[in-house]
């Protein structure tokens, strides 16, 4: 059933919180430790329904997944030591968790199943499959969007492959798959995309380069029949999650909050800097390094903003903030111009579609052009008082609570339920700042 909520206009949002841990970093942790030898111990790993089912399908695969207090254990199985599950793999609604662990079934001799939610067998698959079909894995029947069935082999080729879109999903499914073949397996990416893979790749012991490409952009190269050996991780707080919370305090009155343990990896750092162009508060405190990633504390008070326009090429450090950017956008002053955003039209909705018309019906103008998603912000005025259709996402859904928090009339989401996928305890970490959300 729909979980409707309802979020209120705030005179003030403070306080000094930490949001659950990075999204693409869990995931990662998860699958590294189970393709290593001996133990990994990871401490924040965040404990949402995408991370639990990447969880669950390393734990079919044969490496024991345990839990003590706030830190997960991965008792690993080497690379190429998974066993044949006893029944499909269900990702529920995750797509990195899915994509991910088809570039590691690939080099193991075993056939796999590979199913999900309604929403989640409604994305593309053919971008990840077809890299891995050159490398040596088969898929049963035509189909390019889940349930499929997929057969690996111990037999996998090197790849050299360019990705026709920037993709960190699609680059680490093949890197996964890379530690599986002999020789060397290489991916080009004519724009960097976020690089946990090859940070947590090379912590974890594997022989990895990154190279600039002529050009720009970069070549990663990493060798086969690798060895990777358990190692202890902390996962830092997600940047994307992060960035609601922020948001929130950027255009609610009289607000000032600040979020510890950020991971700043200039990958994931998009929203920030489109944030500060627009002429918002924000302050990165005590950086240091953990594990391999660089994390900060951030803080963010109220802020007059302004329109700016956001270039494609920032896209992939920050791919999943754009529609909280739009908030942004809808409260400053003059135009706002999100260029070259297709990606978003195959996330869990057409987040593009789904932004712009929740945005019209709390009386900002916004509109699709192409690929590009434009706001014209009043310079803080922002109506509200709509009912939003969120299509069963997560972001958008979120996103709207938070605008709801600076509107003139209170902003409602059809359905909250699916927060948990990547943000559980949302809901209540705004309600401890303040926020009248219910």
């Amino acid at each position: 059933m729909s979980q409707p909520l309802t979020a209120r206009r705030s005179e003030g949002l403070t306080g000094r919180l930490k949001v659950p841990g990075d999204k693409s970093i869990s995931h990662r942790a998860l699958i590294l430790g189970a393709l290593a030898t001996g133990r990994t111990q990871i401490t924040g790993l965040l404990e949402a329904e995408d991370i639990l089912a990447t969880a669950r399908a390393v734990a079919a695969l044969g490496a024991d997944v345990m839990k003590d207090g706030d830190r997960y254990t991965v008792i690993g199985r080497g690379v190429g030591g998974l066993k044949q599950p006893d029944g499909p793999l269900d990702f529920g609604n995750s797509g990195t968790g899915a994509r991910l662990m088809m570039g590691v079934v690939a080099g193991h001799a075993m056939t796999v199943e590979f199913t999900g939610d309604e929403s989640l067998c409604r994305r593309p698959m053919a971008r990840v499959l077809t890299p891995l079909q050159e490398m040596g894995l088969e898929v049963e029947g035509e189909g390019t969007t889940l349930p499929l069935t997929l057969r690996g082999t111990q037999d996998l080729i090197p790849l050299r492959y360019e990705l026709p879109v920037a993709s960190a999903q699609v680059k680490s499914a093949i890197l996964l798959a890379g530690l599986h073949a002999p020789g060397r397996t290489s991916v080009i990416e004519a724009m960097p995309t976020r690089d946990h893979t090859e940070r947590m790749l090379r912590y974890f012991g594997a022989e990895i380069s990154v190279e600039d490409r002529e050009g720009g952009g970069n070549i990663v190269t990493v060798c086969g029949d690798a060895e990777l050996t358990g190692a202890s991780v902390y996962v830092p707080s997600d940047p994307s999650s992060a960035a609601f919370l922020l948001a929130a305090a950027l255009i609610a009155p009289n607000s000032e909050v600040t979020v510890e343990g950020v991971l700043m990896s200039p990958t994931r750092t998009g929203f920030l800097e489109t944030a500060r162009e627009m002429g918002a508060d924000i302050e990165i405190l005590d950086q240091h390094e953990a594990s391999g990633e660089t994390i900060a504390n951030v803080r963010a008070r109220t802020s007059n903003l302004k329109g700016v326009t956001v270039p494609a090429a920032r896209a992939p450090s920050m791919i999943d903030e754009y529609p909280v950017l739009a908030m942004l956008a809808a409260f400053a002053e003059g135009e706002t111009r999100m260029q070259g955003l297709a990606e978003l039209k195959l996330k869990e909705s057409d987040r593009l579609a789904a932004t712009a018309a929740g945005l019209s019906a709390c009386g900002v103008e916004a509109e699709v052009d192409g690929d590009d998603l434009i706001v014209r912000g009043n310079g803080g005025a922002v109506e509200g008082g709509a009912m939003i259709t969120t299509h069963m996402d997560h972001r958008i859904a979120m996103s709207f609570l938070v605008l709801g928090l600076a509107a003139a009339e209170p902003v409602t989401v059809d359905d909250g339920s699916m927060i948990a996928t990547s943000f559980p305890g949302f809901v209540e970490l705004l309600s401890g700042m303040g926020a009248e959300i219910g």
